[in-house]
């Protein structure tokens, strides 16, 4: 207890979710989780927990078919934990208790979806649980409809349940042995994935905004608006799943039986995957053209929206870079939109963000091309997919190495814990400055 009280939030929370994954991964290896009663090797099940808590979907197994109903059940408990974060959780059991959580335990739970307040942390999280009932219940009733078309109603609503959990929190395991390959032409089935993996991705805040405006609007109230960070995050989703949509649909070598309509749906469904970081895909992903792949590897890294259940360098990030770029090159002092200004350590921090992200990408690449035998555009995918949380994969995933499963293990932590939070945690303190240096002289460029 008394250490507990020495880390700091950055800490506990980098230490809570490597318990968590350390926990799930005994589980897994259980020879009960085995559909064959057969122990799963430690690595692999250790790979396949961190990629349930950090949301990111790549696997090794089929699912469906390797993990007996136990196994499923507990991959579907540690990707929805993954999913809303832990603390989000802990924090709505002592709403639930009537109990005051401890400071130290507040401020990790603040921490662990950035950008709130502890002043409204708690009506936060209690939205939090509510969002993900409403989205998750809802995609559970449309997805247990149409598969009732398939199977028994049992079957469906398992089947609706899982594959709705998945969705919104972007976790992207299926119990289907191809992903959702085999639903590439369904139009019913596209939408409500993609309906509910945009919630899932476009963040809790944004959610709330919207709701907020909503209440406004109905009730003659004002103000009547989004936020700043709103409308940043909604604006940047918007622009990179229509490029991406764009791109796929017009450089792709389409087969000459898949019909003109049939291809904006996968177009559509592959780049709101890649964006939201839910990691389903429709299609056969190693077997798209060079463009393509390129196109999805920048969806994944840019990601989803921060407070959200993506993962990926968050839209705001590239938002916030892309105007002040755009404030450097106009010459102007500080950094504006929507009338209002950005704080300079929030640019600091997308920048940061950026470049670690960049290193350690750098890194990744540098010892898996060492360490596997696939090429290089198949381990770049499969890097950017586990950093960006997002489970997607040209094929390669099973044939990795222990070391390369070991490195993605490592990367996928990072990505869902995040970068600063790792770099707090056991780089430096998260403590202000109280002191400045006279300015000096500095060349770049």
């Amino acid at each position: 207890m008394k250490l507990y009280k020495k880390l700091s939030p950055f800490q506990v929370l980098s230490l809570g979710y490597a318990m968590m994954v350390l926990a799930f991964a005994a589980l897994l290896q259980l020879p009960v989780s085995s559909a064959s009663g057969v122990r799963q090797p430690f690595i692999d099940a250790l790979f396949i927990a961190t990629s349930g808590i950090s949301t990111s979907g790549l696997s090794m197994v089929d699912i469906g078919s390797y993990y007996s109903i136990v196994g499923q059940i507990t991959l579907f408990i540690d990707f929805q934990i993954g999913g809303i974060g832990y603390m989000s959780i802990f924090a709505f059991i002592f709403y639930l208790m009537k109990q005051k959580m401890s400071l130290a335990g507040t401020m990790t739970a603040v921490e662990s979806l950035a950008g709130t307040t502890l002043s409204d942390f708690k009506r936060f999280f209690k939205r939090v649980v509510l969002y993900t009932l409403i989205f998750e219940t809802v995609g559970a009733v449309f997805l247990t409809i149409h598969w009732l078309h398939e199977f028994s109603f049992l079957k469906a609503l398992y089947f609706g349940v899982f594959h709705s959990v998945s969705t919104f929190c972007t976790a992207g395991f299926a119990l289907l042995p191809n992903s959702l390959m085999a639903y590439k032409a369904d139009l019913s089935l596209n939408l409500v994935i993609n309906v509910i993996s945009l919630a899932g991705g476009i963040s809790f805040f944004v959610l709330q905004d919207l709701y907020l405006m909503g209440e406004h609007i109905i009730h003659h109230r004002y103000p009547r608006k989004l936020s700043g960070h709103s409308k940043m995050a909604m604006i940047v989703t918007l622009m990179i799943i229509a490029l991406g949509t764009t791109v796929i649909l017009t450089t792709e070598e389409w087969h000459s039986a898949i019909s003109p309509g049939e291809r904006i749906l996968i177009s559509t469904f592959q780049a709101i995957s890649a964006s939201t970081t839910d990691g389903f895909n429709s299609v056969d992903i190693g077997a798209m053209n060079t463009t393509s792949l390129l196109m999805l590897i920048i969806l994944m890294f840019i990601g989803a929206s921060p407070g959200s259940t993506g993962g990926g360098m968050k839209t705001t990030t590239l938002g916030v870079m892309a105007v002040s770029l755009g404030s450097i090159l106009r010459d102007k002092r500080h950094v504006n939109i929507f009338n209002i200004r950005i704080p300079d350590q929030v640019v600091k921090k997308s920048f940061a963000i950026f470049l670690f992200f960049i290193l350690v990408l750098m890194i990744d690449l540098m010892i898996l091309t060492k360490t596997e035998t696939a090429s290089l555009m198949q381990i770049l995918f499969e890097i950017v997919s586990a950093l960006g949380n997002t489970g997607l994969s040209m094929g390669i995933t099973a044939g990795l190495s222990f070391y390369g499963k070991l490195f993605l293990i490592l990367t996928m932590f990072v990505g869902r814990v995040g970068a600063l939070t790792i770099g707090f945690a056991f780089l430096c303190s998260a403590k202000p400055e109280h002191y400045r240096y006279a300015e000096g002289e500095m060349f770049v460029g």
